[in-house]
């Protein structure tokens, strides 16, 4: 049992954390709120019938792989059901991203980098950080859900479905802010615990769409966090207590991690780590096999959760017609993807969104470099003969061909699938070529990342936040009527929507040179400033 004195501190940890985080979690917040907004506008366009709903609620319960992404959709005449159908564990899965990082980054990453340890040595308590860390997670996922909520009052929507909505995508971040707790725990790196986290998410979200498609093991959603949020069956006869399943799941697993805290040193894991060879192999003499070292796992990881990704968006891609049937909403996602078909017009639009989540890893991934700098391993290898630009350009080419990779594993797999159901080889090329156009823009996102490392390391996070920039100007943009001149800011913006369009090289090249420009301002700022 955790004895008060442990706690000391607490609230200082809190406000610190806030103080960090003031960027990041105002604008992870606004996004979320504006994802909810900008869907249920959407919908109300897209189906403005209730006959048009219940349309589109079929088709969607009726296809397998729909349901196994998104869940079903418990009331069909409901706008609301039909509006967050995408939103409710995708969205919940989303924000347990957010919160399951910000425990571990105020937890374990501080106790990698040596700053918890002396915080211990004043008068913070034990338990302190792990609580402070908690506690921001849990405000932050209330924040979200709050904000949420109000949108879809605001945008129309009932208030206890839109209440329950926001309810269940606060409790799956509290609940896997708990599970980053305990994994903080067990390992003794923040990479190690993140994958940790993600992978148990991983599970439980596989776990909701088996039991969703599979009537024999439909219990299987009852094992899953995930599936609890989509059990809440916001704007369908809401079941207010599955939040007590949620609390109870969440008071178990923070013990669980006091318990196990109370066990260990700091900056030791309970888990042991597994020691490397005497020797370095020959691939460790250059900064790329070290770049690679340190990165691989996680780009594996990532590469094959975008083929599995890749195949499920494929199958769907064939139903594309029969799910939307109005006019006015073929016509929007023709608008959001291209104009040659319907199903082309789907297909670029996913590959687009695909493009986005793929700059995400390369912003990771280019980011280790101020990982590197802040936690001074990157002046022992700058102490050698290697050269900035040499180490810089390492890290940057492991981002590059990461998010190269992506794009093959995801344009290869939602291409071959498409092409078994259609019997058409050649669509394989044509979903292929959508993919790998994306890569232009997302380059310059990691140029983005360059040139704010090169001007200094606590400049680098500024690359989130173009990120989230430009996802919000593509995904909101049309639907705000913000000017063009607005929307054109976004690399994404002039990324040519393949397949269904002719290819145009015009865009590409530019995107090509800004990519260009930004490194190259990066590299020139990191050669002038100091390191560390």
């Amino acid at each position: 049992m955790t004895h008060p004195s442990d706690l000391k501190g607490t609230w200082a940890l809190v406000g610190l954390a806030l103080r960090r985080d003031r960027v990041l979690l105002p604008a992870w917040t606004s996004v979320f709120a504006l994802m909810v907004v900008g869907s249920a506008t959407a919908t109300v366009d897209l189906y403005p019938t209730v006959a048009s709903r219940v349309q589109a609620a079929q088709a969607i319960n009726g296809t397998g792989s729909l349901v196994a992404l998104y869940g079903p959709i418990y009331e069909p005449t409901s706008l609301g059901a039909v509006a967050m159908v995408k939103l409710t564990s995708m969205g919940a899965a989303m924000v347990a991203v957010l919160t399951a990082i910000l425990t571990i980054r105020h937890t374990r990453a501080e106790e990698e980098t040596g700053r918890l340890e002396l915080l211990g040595a004043t008068v913070v308590g034990h338990g302190a950080p792990l609580t402070a860390a908690l506690a921001v997670a849990a405000m932050t996922s209330v924040a979200i859900g709050a904000l949420s909520a109000l949108g879809l009052v605001v945008s129309g929507l009932p208030v206890g479905g839109s209440v329950a909505f926001g309810a269940s995508w606060a409790g799956a971040g509290i609940a896997f802010a708990s599970v980053a707790a305990v994994a903080a725990q067990l390992t003794t790196t923040a990479r190690n615990a993140t994958g940790l986290t993600m992978g148990a998410l991983g599970v439980t979200y596989v776990l909701r769409g088996i039991g969703d498609t599979s009537p024999r093991v439909s219990w299987l959603v009852w094992t899953s966090p995930i599936g609890w949020a989509h059990r809440m069956r916001a704007f369908a006869s809401e079941q207010w207590w599955v939040l007590g399943l949620i609390a109870g799941f969440a008071v178990a697993a923070v013990a669980s991690a006091y318990a196990l805290s109370a066990r260990r040193d700091i900056g030791a894991g309970l888990l042991p780590d597994r020691p490397g060879p005497a020797r370095a192999g020959s691939r460790l003499r250059s900064p790329l096999g070290l770049a690679w070292r340190l990165q691989r796992s996680a780009l594996l990881a990532w590469t094959a959760a975008f083929a599995l990704l890749g195949i499920v968006v494929g199958s769907i891609a064939s139903d594309v017609g029969s799910l939307i049937e109005s006019p006015n909403a073929q016509d929007l996602i023709r608008r959001l993807g291209g104009e040659k078909g319907l199903t082309n017009a789907f297909l670029a639009a996913e590959l687009g969104v695909l493009g986005v989540i793929t700059a995400a890893y390369g912003v990771h991934a280019a980011l280790r470099l101020r990982t590197e700098e802040t936690s001074m391993r990157a002046e022992p290898v700058l102490a050698t003969g290697v050269g900035r630009l040499r180490w810089a350009a390492s890290h940057l080419l492991v981002a590059m061909g990461g998010t190269t990779s992506l794009a093959l594993a995801s344009g290869l797999a939602v291409g071959i699938t498409h092409a078994l159901h259609t019997g058409h080889a050649a669509d394989v090329l044509s979903v292929l070529s959508g993919a790998l156009v994306q890569l232009p823009a997302i380059w310059v996102v990691l140029g983005v990342v360059v040139a704010t490392f090169g001007a200094g390391p606590r400049l680098a996070g500024l690359s989130w936040v173009a990120l989230v920039a430009f996802l919000l100007v593509g995904e909101f943009g049309a639907l705000f009527r913000l000017p063009q001149q607005v929307m054109d800011l976004s690399p994404f913006a002039h990324v040519p929507q393949l397949p269904g369009t002719a290819l145009q090289p015009t865009p590409i090249i530019a995107l090509l040179g800004v990519a260009v420009l930004l490194t190259t301002t990066g590299l020139a700022g990191l050669r002038r400033r100091d390191v560390g």
